[in-house]
């Protein structure tokens, strides 16, 4: 009992000195501090450290800071020690008053801060999947192939494809793009509805029908909101007219959309366009569309079937530019993603070097072309700053490219330049609002961020527009890791659909979950079978058995063999675990990285 009065006393002095009030006040204060630190700190490339150091710092302040309100008192002629004043005249109670005005502003400014983070960035991680149609936009729907020879699906869609180009190139006109597009190939959704996923006003649809040497293609321009067709044509003519009557449609749909949409800006699309071959030959272009329709389909298999079509292209007119750009990143993505002995990798890159280098020498200006360039020095040289030059090359010419748009976007996060990067993504979004792979990088750039439930959203809806496509559940599974929750990641690595990906995530889930036995199986197979093309991914397993000499082993080994997943080193949360390291810094600036600190390029 002796001591409650004094405890009470103690207390009492507390809350008449304002402790209360400035421990509130300055919780408030560092919580926004911390926030503006996290959030903006890294849009102007300010390393991390200097986050650690605000965090220590306004938590070691903390209590000096209440010492301070306790022993001192604000008076109107200063700051006097709480000791040197006349209880008679303390303005301590006048103080709290103030304080008060001042807790409830932070405290206010704190809600609206976490209410823009919770909510405004939530809604960013998924926004590009939009429902709102926007005023001058058009969907090109895959032209039916009404032969009803599955034969000739190669040949409606290329014609498909080249009306999305030649209309792409108005540039007032927002067109989505192939991926997005061809989702509706077949779909019993009614024009209402695909406008609406799209977010488009206008549609063109329509069948083509191919037989020996005659084309007909029927197509009409609907608005989405009610079906009504605005415009419809029937061409029919010889196949050796294919490219004028391509031009001709896009010329017309022009036309047609110039008083609804786009006023003066609507400039007749011109032959030839970049699909045309050199000579008119029908059949190199025939070969060049079965070329991207097996390339369309990503498969190591595909990809050998669409190298032998622009090949076959190339026989057919060897000054055909655009067979050989596609031949070239064909080639490079297929051994850069698909893997593949040493040997056999180099020879593919030499093969894709060359092709390149003749695209560009027939036509300097082609976008196709600088885009093969530019994959050919980011994935098989590793050249960084040469491959960035020629994608921004590329998108001078194909400004509504969304692989190129989501290309530029994965340069800007391996470069920790994360908020750029998320713009990118974006844009690519608009171009192609199914384009389930950009969302893929998104999530990987907002994990990268820290922002994991965003991430979380963005993998869901790519699950959702792609429930078969690779590497969105490895990433849930690394998500699960950095939450800790490592059973929940071995059953989402488990569920991976591509081979390569599964074995990676399950050699970081299982060692994450405690299962040694397994992880050490899995990283074996991982060595074993991908150590000539997944340096990167090997180094980031070791990073997460927090093995710093096994990390910067395999780091060295990935550039050695030019694998491309070395520049992941700043997006990767395991490898970026190691910033702090000088090894890191200096692996970043042997890949013309930007490491932490260092200035953007």
């Amino acid at each position: 009992m002796s001591t409650r009065p004094a405890t009470l006393r103690f207390f009492q002095e507390l809350q008449r000195r304002n402790v209360h009030r400035a421990a509130v006040f300055y919780a408030g204060a560092a919580w926004l501090i911390v926030q503006v630190a996290t959030q903006v700190f890294p849009f102007f490339d300010i390393p991390n450290a200097t986050v650690r150091v605000v965090v220590i710092a306004v938590v070691v302040g903390f209590p000096f800071a209440m010492a301070f309100s306790w022993f001192y008192e604000w008076t109107p002629q200063g700051i006097k020690l709480e000791s040197e004043i006349d209880r008679s005249a303390s303005v301590t109670q006048q103080t709290g008053k103030a304080m008060d005005r001042w807790i409830i502003a932070v405290l206010s400014l704190a809600v609206v801060v976490l209410l823009a983070d919770r909510l405004v960035l939530h809604r960013n991680a998924i926004e590009p999947v939009t429902t709102a149609a926007v005023g001058k936009s058009i969907a090109v729907l895959p032209l039916a192939n009404s032969t009803g020879d599955p034969s000739n699906d190669y040949f409606s869609d290329g014609i498909s494809e080249e009306l999305i180009s030649s209309l792409s190139r108005l540039s007032s006109l927002k067109v989505i793009g192939r991926t997005s597009s061809f989702q509706f190939r077949n779909t019993r959704d009614d024009s209402k509805t695909i406008g609406e996923k799209l977010g488009v006003v206008y549609l063109l649809e329509g069948s083509v029908r191919k037989s020996s040497d005659r084309v007909r293609i029927a197509v009409a321009l609907v608005k989405s909101a009610d079906g009504v067709n605005v415009w419809s044509e029937t061409y029919d003519r010889e196949l050796k007219d294919i490219f004028a009557v391509q031009s001709e449609i896009a010329s017309s749909v022009a036309g047609q959309l110039k008083i609804a949409l786009l006023g003066n800006n609507a400039q007749a699309v011109q032959t030839p366009t970049a699909a045309t071959p050199s000579n008119q030959n029908v059949e190199a272009y025939n070969a060049l569309l079965q070329g991207n329709y097996y390339f369309q389909r990503r498969t190591a298999e595909d990809y050998r079937k669409a190298v032998d079509c622009y090949e076959q292209a190339i026989r057919l007119d060897p000054d055909y530019a655009l067979a050989w750009a596609r031949l070239s990143s064909t080639l490079t993505l297929a051994a850069s993603t698909l893997g593949g002995t040493a040997d056999e990798i180099r020879q593919s890159m030499a093969k894709a070097r060359s092709a390149a280098d003749t695209a560009l020498r027939l036509a300097p200006d082609l976008g196709e072309a600088h885009f093969a360039r530019g994959i050919l020095l980011q994935n098989g040289d590793l050249d960084w700053i040469g491959a960035g030059a020629e994608f921004h090359r590329a998108l001078e010419r194909l400004p509504q490219d969304a692989l190129l748009l989501m290309t530029l976007g994965f340069r800007k996060a391996n470069e920790g330049r994360f908020d750029e990067a998320a713009v990118l993504y974006r844009q690519a979004f608009v171009v192609d609002p199914l384009f389930s792979t950009a969302l893929y990088y998104l999530a990987r750039t907002l994990t990268g961020k820290g922002a994991y439930d965003e991430a979380e959203a963005a993998l869901r809806k790519a699950i959702e527009l792609q429930p078969l496509g690779s590497q969105s559940y490895m990433q849930l599974a690394i998500l699960q890791i950095l939450r800790g929750h490592a059973a929940a990641a071995v059953d989402l690595a488990k569920q991976e659909t591509n081979p390569f990906w599964r074995n990676y995530a399950l050699s970081l889930a299982y060692y994450a979950n405690g299962e040694r036995a397994e992880a050490d199986a899995q990283l074996k197979q991982l060595i074993d079978e991908n150590a000539d093309s997944s340096g990167a991914q090997i180094a980031a397993v070791y990073a997460l058995r927090k093995e710093p000499d096994k990390v910067f082993e395999w780091l060295e080994r990935a550039r050695a063999t030019h694998d491309p997943g070395a520049f992941l080193v700043r997006v990767d949360p395991f490898l970026s675990a190691y910033k702090d390291d000088p090894r890191y810094v200096a692996f970043c600036r042997k890949i013309a990285l930007p490491g932490p600190g260092d200035p953007s390029p």
